[in-house]
């Protein structure tokens, strides 16, 4: 995995982004590849949602390194309105005309998937056939708290490919069926094959919807969502040991021990930036060296 310093959303994130993932020989030649960015709702503010700039350059590296087509994805949690969110954030100007390659994950068609994992209650899901079927998966979260599981990251993020046209709005099912079990059973049934995380401005405190924005300037990046999760927390100062669902997915979907996690570009200790938690996270906190 990647942590690359980048000081604002002026720069040139395209290179960035494309110099490395170059370093990954990603299999996209050719393939189909879906950005799956974190959209929680209206955002003019841009403090909530993966920055517009970010998905328009991971889009263009994608295409630079010879995918077919590069679809950016995703299903709103906390408004009906996809379009009003997408306009909010102003991606058009970032990526150019959406129908060319936005899809709704709300309201796109869907297959019943039977879950092979039992870490909820949750025996099946229904996911959009997109997702099931490209060939290239990526997680584009923003670097945030959670006020219910900790943390919001590549593998959370993952909560938005569940159609709120089959479970509503906020698909509190995955929450009624415990928040760090069903992020293991959604990730279990479509893990991401590689996370790019904005982490340039984030969010700290009461995430993920009404923290505060913190700068911390990096974009996280790698081809193990548990590695890079990890990695983020550790970056944020947090313990991912701690934190529940990420602990849990180590056992079977990635790497949390830094000595197995190969790391490229800024080390965590020159990027660390500690974000604010609510009280009932402190103990999330990473020891002092």
């Amino acid at each position: 995995m990647a942590v690359r310093r980048v000081a604002n959303y002026q720069a040139d994130l395209s290179s960035v982004l494309f110099e490395t993932l170059r370093e990954f020989d990603l299999p996209v030649r050719g393939k189909t590849v879906l950005l799956k960015p974190n959209l929680v709702g209206l955002d003019p503010l841009g403090m909530m949602n993966t920055h517009p700039a970010v998905i328009a350059a991971a889009r263009e590296s994608f295409l630079r390194l010879g995918a077919a087509e590069v679809m950016v994805g995703d299903g709103p949690a906390m408004d009906r309105d996809t379009q009003a969110v997408l306009e909010s954030i102003r991606l058009r100007e970032f990526a150019g005309p959406l129908s060319r390659f936005f899809v709704d994950l709300n309201t796109d068609d869907v297959e019943r998937v039977l879950l092979k994992t039992r870490a909820s209650r949750l025996r099946e899901l229904y996911f959009p056939k997109t997702v099931r079927g490209v060939d290239f998966l990526v997680s584009l979260p923003k670097l945030k708290t959670h006020h219910w599981a900790g943390v919001t990251l590549s593998l959370k993020n993952m909560f938005g490919v569940i159609p709120g046209s089959c479970y509503g709005w906020p698909k509190n099912i995955l929450h009624w069926a415990g928040i760090d079990r069903a992020i293991l059973d959604i990730n279990a049934a479509v893990r991401p094959d590689f996370a790019i995380v904005d982490g340039i401005i984030g969010m700290e405190g009461n995430g993920p919807i009404q923290g505060v924005s913190k700068t911390a300037g990096v974009l996280i990046a790698g081809d193990d969502p548990v590695a890079v999760d990890s990695t983020c927390a550790r970056i944020m100062g947090l313990a991912p040991e701690k934190i529940d669902h990420i602990a849990r997915a180590a056992t079977f979907l990635g790497h949390i021990e830094t000595q197995k996690i190969r790391q490229l570009g800024e080390s965590i200790a020159s990027t660390r930036t500690p974000f604010a938690v609510l009280e009932a996270f402190r103990h999330l906190r990473q020891e002092a060296a």
